[in-house]
């Protein structure tokens, strides 16, 4: 198992953040563009524990579908979403909101594997994913900061 690790700080409103984070329809806008990501579960979409979420993806041409679950929902501070059916062998991504010295911390925490060992690991899952929540990152920036 591995994991990925990201935290940013914003100066906005706990509750205007964490509704960004809770509305899947928000994925797209912070989604690098070569990923090809849709959402294939019509809006509205009622996040609780237990929901699923299914989008397409295409990865280094591949198109791909994905499905998530929501298995923890704690708003405004935590929700998990895993991996049901997709690229991974395990993708259990814990997002984590709180307050701080007039801040909202936002945690990203993925844990994950997949086929391949550490060759495929450091050629195409490790670069793929530092692209995608780099971009996710400045596009989280963008958005809130004011």
């Amino acid at each position: 198992m591995r994991v990925l690790r990201r935290e940013q700080r914003f100066r906005r409103p706990l509750d205007e953040v964490f509704a960004f984070f809770a509305d899947a329809h928000n994925l797209k806008e912070i989604t690098p563009p070569f990923l090809g990501f849709r959402i294939l579960t019509p809006a509205p979409i009622q996040m609780r524990v237990g929901a699923r979420i299914d989008y397409r993806i295409r990865l280094h041409g591949i198109p791909i579908r994905w499905q998530t679950e929501i298995t923890a929902w704690d708003p405004p501070h935590h929700f998990v979403d895993e991996q049901r059916r997709g690229p991974y062998h395990v993708w259990h991504h814990e997002h984590r909101f709180r307050e701080e010295s007039g801040e909202v911390v936002v945690t990203d925490e993925v844990t994950y594997s997949h086929l391949g060992g550490p060759l495929v690991h450091a050629l195409l899952i490790a670069p793929d994913l530092r692209r995608i929540f780099d971009y996710r990152a400045d596009r989280l920036r963008a958005r809130f900061s004011s």
